[in-house]
């Protein structure tokens, strides 16, 4: 069963997060995850929810999701991510 990582993220240091974009993508393919949005236009519903920049991720399933989270390829990158924004994060299944 699919999963998706959604993320609400407050860059402040877009040089170092941008080298984070750099690096992640291929850790994230190397666990069958890939990107289903990555920043682009946030269009408001009139909501009090606003997220600067949005991020979701589709994993086939929480164990692949954990791997990557979890993985040595990921911890140094990981590592970039948190020195440069401020994010919140949840974890959603799908359905088949």
């Amino acid at each position: 069963m699919p999963v998706y990582s959604i993320s609400s993220i407050d860059v402040k240091d877009w040089e170092a997060y941008q080298k984070y974009m750099k690096l992640v993508p291929s850790v994230i393919k190397k666990f069958g995850g890939k990107y289903l949005v990555r920043g682009g236009e946030i269009l408001s519903d009139s909501t009090s929810w606003k997220p600067k920049r949005v991020v979701i991720l589709e994993f086939p399933t929480i164990k692949d999701m954990n791997n990557f989270r979890d993985s040595e390829d990921y911890k140094p990158v990981a590592e970039i991510r948190l020195k440069a924004s401020e994010s919140e994060s949840f974890v959603v299944q799908g359905i088949n």
